[in-house]
């Protein structure tokens, strides 16, 4: 449990269409404590569903989004401490999102992973040579990463990636 910061330009564009764009367009017209609670709670929702295609399994998944301070609360069970990690990912990864608190629980505990905020110009391999002492280790890394990767190669500045213990 705690608290991991992430950059709020950078990630996926979750909130720029459908339902979270028009309760932006509204917050920012209005910016009512109800539009702005509206504009949280749609947010909040997109996040969740996010989650869920990623096909991450949590049991008992709770996501709200806070607008004015980008900060998203994230809880339920996790099966493993590695999809706790990879939903800690999904929920920061998003742009205008600049924390997440994490209130999860794990069934079944293992090694926390090193997080990794990717740098201009860092490729898999190059991050692998920095944590594994081997640049030949980059598919642990993207292993660690799917289903939010779907290519090695499409990784960028500002995103955080798991970087698991060396097995």
């Amino acid at each position: 449990m705690g608290m991991f910061s992430f950059i709020k330009e950078a990630g996926e564009r979750l909130f720029g269409r459908g339902e979270v764009k028009a309760a932006q367009e509204t917050a920012a017209a209005a910016p009512t404590p109800e539009n702005v609670a509206a504009l949280s709670k749609t947010a909040g929702a997109a996040i969740a569903a996010y989650v869920t295609s990623m096909g991450l399994k949590v049991e008992g998944l709770q996501v709200s989004f806070d607008a004015p301070s980008g900060t998203v609360t994230v809880a339920g069970a996790a099966p493993d401490q590695a999809t706790r990690e990879k939903v800690l990912l999904c929920c920061g990864n998003v742009a205008q999102v600049s924390s997440v608190k994490d209130l999860m629980t794990v069934a079944s505990s293992s090694p926390e992973s090193r997080m990794y905020v990717v740098l201009g110009g860092d490729t898999l391999s190059k991050i692998s040579k920095q944590f594994y002492g081997t640049p030949n280790q980059y598919a642990q890394i993207f292993e660690a990463n799917q289903p939010m990767l779907s290519d090695p190669d499409k990784i960028y500045p500002g995103q955080v990636l798991r970087v698991p213990p060396d097995a």
